[in-house]
Parts: structure tokens; C-alpha cells; sequence
């Protein structure tokens, strides 16, 4: 008898397990399985949601920003160059989080449901893809340690929303990631006018 498909809650627990200290980009995306782009969206945002040093975000944007860049061309299945799937990420950092968000995740999967429709249209996931850039690119240049939280929420909304179909949830997430967007542009403008009064 067939049990359906993984829950993302399971798959994040399945890959803070394992015998080596650091797993790498290859493994996850090998894990992800089928539903690789809104998984790969959701682990790519879940490290962010917790105060975190860099390089944390910035790895996290950059591998977000190649992704987005995909889904908004329509690019069937993800791509990362090989340089990319071979960094490495270390594993206690996936266990920390999965351990975080695993209760919201359940409590999420148990209500989220297919709604609104419209999102599972090819033309609202390439425009999900474009706010994704814009995301990765606020995640980047995210204040340090705590500015990336908001957009590391987005990140994770948008991608449970596409795996639920759960259109909701994704207007939820993209709503938190304006806000985050917002509060990077902030962090950006001020360190610019403080070098500016410097120089």
C-alpha cells in the first residue's frame, strides 16, 4: 500500500542524521527527490530563520539566487554547477534548525491544504521566482546574525506553500519577505550613508 509522498518535516529530519560531521549540497538536492525546487527553497531558507554568522546567508542567497533565477526562466528542474553541489554545509547547523522548525513544520503541514489555485499557474511560479531573486538578493546583504531572519521565514513559506499547493501560505510568505526586502534595503542605505559620512 502506497503511503504518498515524504513529508517535508520527515525529509529535514532524515537529513540532520547521519555519520559525517558535514553533508553536502549534492546529498540534499539527492534527497529533495521529485519536488526538488520547492524543497531545495525551503532548505535553502530554514538555516536563515535563526540568528546566524555569516557565511551562512550569504551562501544561502547565492544558492537561492540560482535557483530563483531557474524557476523564473521556467527551467524544468533545478541546476547548481558542480562547484556548488560539492561545498559542504556542517550538519549540526541542518540539525539545529530541523530541530527548530520540525514542530512548526508539522503543525503547518496538518493545516495547509490546496487553495487558491492560481499559484500553481506557470505564470505566478516564474513571478514566485522573481520575488525569490529579490529575496536572495536582501539575504546577501542582510544585516549580520539577526537581519536575515525575516527573509529566511519568506524563504520557507514560499517553498512549504508550492510543496502544499497551498496558496495562502505562499501570499504569507511573500508578504514576510517584503518586509525582510525591506529591512535589508535600510541595512544597506544606512552603512552607505555612514561610509559616506566617514569619507
Amino acid at each position: 500500500m502506497s503511503t504518498g509522498p515524504r513529508r517535508t518535516s520527515d525529509i529535514l529530519q532524515a537529513l540532520a542524521l547521519g555519520p559525517s560531521d558535514r553533508i553536502s549540497v549534492r546529498q540534499i538536492v539527492s534527497a529533495l527527490g521529485e519536488r526538488t525546487y520547492a524543497l531545495l527553497i525551503v532548505v535553502l531558507g530554514l538555516p536563515n530563520c535563526l540568528p546566524m554568522p555569516p557565511p551562512i546567508p550569504l551562501i544561502s542567497g547565492i544558492l537561492l539566487f540560482f535557483i530563483a533565477l531557474q524557476l523564473a526562466v521556467g527551467w524544468p528542474s533545478p541546476w547548481l554547477p558542480k562547484r556548488m553541489l560539492d561545498h559542504t554545509i556542517a550538519r549540526d547547523v541542518v540539525a539545529k534548525a530541523a530541530t527548530r522548525a520540525v514542530p512548526y513544520l508539522v503543525w503547518l503541514e496538518r493545516v495547509a491544504r490546496p487553495r487558491l489555485g492560481v499559484f500553481e499557474s506557470e505564470v505566478a511560479i516564474r513571478f514566485m521566482g522573481v520575488a525569490l531573486l529579490a529575496f536572495s538578493l536582501a539575504l546577501v546583504t542582510a544585516a549580520p546574525v539577526i537581519g536575515q531572519i525575516p527573509l529566511g521565514l519568506a524563504v520557507c513559506l514560499v517553498g512549504l506553500g508550492l510543496v502544499e499547493r497551498d496558496g495562502y501560505v505562499v501570499v504569507g510568505g511573500l508578504a514576510v519577505g517584503m518586509v525582510g526586502t525591506s529591512l535589508s534595503l535600510g541595512f544597506v542605505f544606512a552603512v552607505i550613508a555612514s561610509a559616506t559620512a566617514i569619507f
